[in-house]
């Protein structure tokens, strides 16, 4: 059996996580493995792999906050891979685990006894200067707006052939369910269960009063477009990562994808008990 480790390799608490579960797993006969930067900057060069091989893999952990629970689902990129992820940041809002418990959760999840929550995930096709940039995917959001310290870009967001809204804007998050809980919420839209599947539509600063957060269906197309060339400066960014923009956007159309992202969830909390520890203030 082979395992991802998958670290923060900026917080000192998750190299040494990932020290330690490396130690575990091998005295168990399971190889460890991580990508070969994260290998070197956790002291363990001998375990590293190039990306491509590190997809295949039996189970991945993700050690750290939310943020490295994305990377780990980027970088095994595929829907049969198990996710765990250890909470070792602030909120880890999509970890199964938290840190005083990683044997524990290791151990679970090698037992095949932790419960798989199947999450949904968008599929965003970017068109940019006439030509299809590409295809990506993403677990929490897709965020078309205005970059650095660029100027407020003009969007236009239809749903399915629809058009709804043409503003002045900082930008549109489109986000998953589970995606709802990070900066679609922080942009006033609504906590959406996992359980649902949709596609959230939320305006981030728009100049107009008529604008508000939107939960389109799991079957809708959203399309988010550049109608006025002198504010079309947009670029996107998928689960944090931004997509290098060197010329005009075009459009990006939304969907909910085929993929999905299959969690793991050791401690038994569901995603209320979540919710009210870790968001709502009681």
């Amino acid at each position: 059996m082979r395992v991802l480790l998958v670290p923060n390799t900026a917080n000192p608490r998750s190299i040494e996580a990932a020290q330690a579960a490396a130690t575990w797993l091998a005295e168990r006969g399971v190889e460890a493995v991580l990508e070969a930067r994260d290998a070197e900057a956790c002291g363990m060069p001998q375990r590293g792999m190039p990306r491509a091989e590190a997809r295949q893999v039996d189970l991945a952990v993700a050690l750290g906050g939310d943020g490295t629970m994305l990377k780990a689902v980027h970088t095994v990129g595929s829907p049969e891979v198990p996710l765990l992820g250890v909470n070792l940041g602030r909120l880890g809002f999509l970890s199964g685990a938290e840190s005083g418990h990683l044997e524990q959760a290791l151990e679970a999840a090698l037992a095949g006894e932790a419960r798989v929550e199947r999450r949904g995930v968008l599929k965003a096709s970017v068109v940019v200067g006439g030509r299809e940039a590409g295809t990506f995917h993403a677990l929490n959001e897709v965020f078309v707006g205005r970059s650095g310290g660029s100027r407020a870009v003009e969007l236009e967001v239809a749903v399915n052939g629809v058009a709804l809204w043409r503003f002045i804007c900082d930008g549109v998050v489109l986000a998953t369910p589970t995606g709802s809980t990070a900066y679609a919420l922080s942009a006033g839209g609504p906590i959406v269960s996992p359980d649902v599947r949709g596609i959230l539509i939320v305006p981030v600063a728009p100049h107009a009063l008529s604008a508000r957060p939107i939960v389109a269906g799991p079957s809708d197309v959203v399309e988010v477009s550049c109608p006025n060339s002198a504010r079309s400066e947009a670029c996107v960014t998928v689960d944090g990562d931004e997509i290098p923009c060197r010329r005009n956007l075009e459009r990006v159309t939304v969907t909910s994808g085929s993929r999905e992202a299959a969690l793991l969830k050791i401690e038994g909390e569901d995603f209320y008990r979540v919710l009210a520890s870790k968001l709502l203030e009681r």
